[in-house]
């Protein structure tokens, strides 16, 4: 500020006088024995030094979403595409492919969604080849499906729900050409993705006949289906939250919470489950319904314990945002911040890719005071001036959002 001000030839009492401060205050902020501690403040000194706020704040003004967008589009192209080759696949063979789409996946759970976003056209293009040009076999079905599947939560993460759908319905129709388990797996991504849709309703019900298929090996002890079982009825507690139907919400999860103890499980491909998954689902089903004085305890309560450290980032980082709903209309913003800026450093990609964690920012930013950490993360990701008068965006889709289900166009 110092530099910025000798340059434009004021002096501190000058320079003062325009910012409405003493020059006391002028001389102790650039002595560093001060701090632009709010976010108003810091754009008033930008102001009267002519310059944009995101210098002050020693971040680099951002660039524009149309590398994400444009990498949508290209997902998009390769989903339409039906096109069967001609010859035997000359692409990558079956093993390197299910290779590829383990490391997306360990992408997508540190959050890092962009580069999911970068690779999924060539895994959709190659698996579609696999699919056509041998025989589909449990192995192919169980490619095809994992990466729809990442395909589907990843657009839902960047905020385009209806071509996950799309994907989600991909992957289900794969599925049920056989393992029950498979269907299992599917059948969390749909319910995700219709939940984002707003269809809770939809989304309980899909969770729920997943769960029945998996009766049978559940019955018999098999581990896998124990887990996605406990991690389908924990979805369907969500959708029911979504839609305010407190008791089936809470019956659902006091169903999961045993089998949580029994049975934890992580799967690489994006579904865990586990006494902390639970805890976080009675949680965000409070917030979900409106109660955020439970939600804010059950959420400090599970993040005090071993079992949140080791959730995949993503889990962790996507909860933080989530939760900031709470702080915010129990009027603590700085939790809130707080909250925002612990998932920033938790998974980057998170914070700074997704339409919900842009909405809870902004929800900060609107409540007031703006600590200095928080305003640098907002000009990081372009919100250093919000519009205080604007409608609020959509709520994140993890755990949908709330009032009646409406009939949307699908894909």
């Amino acid at each position: 500020m110092a530099e910025l001000r000798a340059r434009r030839g004021m002096s501190q009492q000058v320079f003062a006088d325009r910012i409405g401060k003493s020059k006391s205050w002028v001389d102790k902020v650039e002595r560093g024995v001060r701090t632009l501690d709010r976010l108003s403040v810091i754009d008033t000194v930008a102001g009267a030094l002519g310059v944009a706020p995101q210098l002050l704040l020693g971040g680099r003004t951002p660039a524009p979403d149309t590398d994400v967008g444009a990498a949508v589009e290209r997902v998009r192209a390769a989903l339409a595409r039906h096109d069967t080759p001609a010859s035997a696949p000359a692409g990558p063979l079956l093993r390197q492919l299910d290779d590829q789409a383990g490391y997306a996946w360990a992408a997508y759970r540190n959050g890092q969604h962009p580069q999911v976003l970068r690779m999924l056209p060539g895994l959709l293009a190659d698996s579609r080849h696999a699919g056509h040009t041998g025989p589909v076999d449990p192995p192919v079905l169980d490619l095809l499906v994992r990466v729809h599947r990442l395909t589907a939560q990843t657009l839902v993460k960047l905020g385009d729900a209806h071509l996950a759908w799309l994907a989600a319905d991909r992957a289900m129709m794969t599925a049920t050409r056989g393992d029950p388990v498979r269907i299992g797996r599917a059948a969390v991504t749909l319910a995700q993705v219709l939940r984002a849709l707003r269809r809770g309703r939809l989304a309980r019900t899909a969770a729920l006949t997943a769960v029945r298929q998996l009766d049978p090996a559940a019955a018999q002890g098999d581990p896998p289906a124990l887990a996605l079982t406990g991690a389908l009825l924990i979805e369907a507690a969500l959708a029911a939250a979504s839609y305010g139907d407190a008791a089936t919400a809470h019956d659902l999860t006091e169903r999961a919470a045993p089998l949580a103890t029994a049975h934890e499980r992580h799967d690489p491909d994006g579904i865990t489950f586990g006494p902390a998954s639970v805890d976080l689902a009675r949680a965000l089903t409070a917030t979900h319904l409106g109660d955020h004085h439970r939600a804010v305890v059950l959420h400090r309560r599970a993040t005090g314990h071993d079992g949140w450290r080791r959730l995949p980032a993503e889990h962790r980082a996507a909860h933080l945002i989530d939760i900031t709903r709470s702080h915010l209309d129990l009027g603590d913003p700085d939790a809130a911040g707080r909250a925002l800026l612990t998932a920033d450093r938790t998974a980057p990609g998170e914070t700074r890719a997704r339409p919900a964690a842009r909405a809870a920012l902004t929800a900060v930013l609107r409540a007031g005071r703006t600590p200095a950490d928080v305003a640098r993360l907002a000009a990081t990701i372009g919100l250093t001036r919000p519009d205080r008068g604007a409608a609020p965006e959509p709520a994140p889709p993890r755990v949908g959002v709330p009032g009646r289900d409406r009939p949307r166009s699908r894909p």
